[in-house]
């Protein structure tokens, strides 16, 4: 498939480095030639320094022969002319990020209008994912997949001590559900039958939705079932703002707390319902005050990784049963793990992971981008002619780090094995490490043509657009 790109942004990154892992032929376009260097550096691909929005530019990018062009710069207008005009210029499809609250309601008139495609929203993605999990019974955290017939879980070794030292072959507590991952000190491990198993070990649990629900409950880790009906937002940016009025329209009192005057007035004008406090959210008076201990939910989404991890971990000492962070940089990861918060979103995975989705098209049901993008989970449907079909798994030289987690066929879902065979139109969940993405497409998609496989030498300078 040919990509195009633009906007080299924390976004335009994570999408591209998803992307190019796979037999994809990427362009991408940013003005700033550092953030070039970086991905050039990184990643196969082809960078070019230039402004998206020349119409030069892109005559010369000849889109008529590319199958997307993604916008994700930082500008919304900006995004939305370029998809405009690479619509115009005959490109198959487009993507745009747009993230301003104002431009919500007229989604739909872009996509009709503009002839966008696809749009995502990073904060209303995150707002939309956060209140999944706020809203939900169980204080503990559960995905699901296949509509809701698998669940992945994740499971500290504190709760299995008797398991310690031993072998994952020799944990008879599986039978049922396959550990598809082990995190250990923040690092991702595809586990073998000869893997030992650590104290400080999360481990990473699929399998029937019931039975995985079953085990937990057996082990007391999904917690009490809790009724949210109050919950405290600290940061009133955009997620914050989504957030509220996901909440606020399911019931839920919300208070949020912002320091900029100016905000807080815009969120009390357009927050009907919520209350609005302005003072700063590590102001450990401030949250005493305003009842913190008593809240349902602690959702911290300021601007500042560190400040959100501190005010989730304060939540957390105050009794809050459900606490979520936002972070911005995947080297956190360990560290939310070892304070014990319950959630931490990014929005950047969130919506590369929802645009990933739509560039796969009606294949791919579902994806999440886990341990800061270090691997994913893919729910595929399977086409007929897919090299993996009609083979048992054994003998389908599947790779290390990848893991089938689990089939569903007709409403029923199958742990697999090594003699397992998967079928056309099978839903099959995957784990995947991110170094062997490439073999999900291999194993599961049909065999394409014009694959592009030069590769960039950052040495050699930024080129200049292609040439008709």
């Amino acid at each position: 498939m040919e990509i195009v790109i633009i906007g080299m942004g924390k976004l335009g990154f994570k999408l591209a480095e998803t992307l190019a892992s796979t037999s994809n032929n990427i362009t991408v376009v940013d003005l700033n030639e550092t953030a070039l260097s970086r991905v050039a550096n990184r990643l196969d691909v082809l960078p070019i320094k230039g402004n998206g929005v020349q119409l030069k530019l892109l005559e010369e990018l000849d889109l008529k022969k590319r199958d997307l062009v993604a916008a994700v710069t930082s500008n919304d207008e900006t995004n939305l002319l370029i998809c405009r005009l690479a619509k115009e210029l005959g490109c198959k499809r487009v993507v745009a990020r747009v993230r301003n609250p104002e431009y919500a309601n007229q989604i739909e008139f872009f996509k009709e209008r503009l002839g966008i495609d696809f749009i995502t929203n990073p904060e209303q993605d995150t707002a939309l994912d956060v209140a999944r999990y706020v809203l939900r019974g169980y204080t503990a955290h559960m995905e699901s997949f296949a509509g809701g017939k698998v669940g992945l879980f994740d499971v500290p070794m504190l709760s299995l001590p008797a398991l310690v030292g031993k072998r994952l072959r020799d944990a008879e507590l599986f039978e049922e559900i396959l550990v598809a991952a082990i995190s250990r000190g923040g690092q991702v491990i595809v586990p073998s039958g000869d893997t030992h198993l650590e104290e400080q070990d999360i481990l990473y649990l699929i399998g029937r939705r019931e039975n995985v629900t079953s085990f937990t409950k057996g082990l007391s880790l999904l917690g009490e079932r809790h009724t949210t009906r109050k919950t405290m937002i600290l940061g009133g940016g955009k997620a914050g703002f989504y957030l509220a009025n996901r909440l606020l329209a399911s019931g839920i009192m919300v208070k949020v707390i912002e320091q900029s005057a100016e905000r807080c007035d815009y969120l009390a004008e357009n927050l009907k319902g919520a209350m609005v406090i302005c003072g700063d959210g590590t102001d450990l008076d401030l949250l005493q005050d305003e009842g913190l201990g008593e809240m349902d939910a602690l959702v911290s989404l300021t601007g500042n990784d560190e400040e959100n991890l501190m005010l989730a971990l304060l939540g957390k000492q105050q009794g809050v049963p459900k606490v979520v962070a936002k972070v911005s940089r995947s080297n956190f990861v360990p560290i939310i793990e070892q304070l014990g918060i319950d959630r931490a979103v990014n929005p950047v995975l969130i919506s590369a992971g929802e645009i990933v989705r739509f560039v796969q098209g009606g294949q791919i049901a579902s994806l999440s981008l886990l341990f800061g993008g270090q691997a994913e989970v893919v729910e595929i449907i399977v086409p007929e002619d897919a090299p993996v079909v009609g083979r048992k798994l054994a003998q389908a030289k599947v790779p290390r780090g990848l893991i089938v987690g689990a089939i569903v066929r007709e409403g029923q879902v199958f742990i697999p094995n090594g003699n397992s065979v998967i079928e056309g139109q099978d839903r099959v969940i995957l784990f995947c490490l991110q170094r062997e993405i490439s073999a999900v497409e291999q194993l599961f998609y049909p065999k394409r043509r014009g694959f592009w496989h030069e590769l960039w030498s950052s040495g050699s300078g930024f080129r200049k657009p292609p040439t008709r």
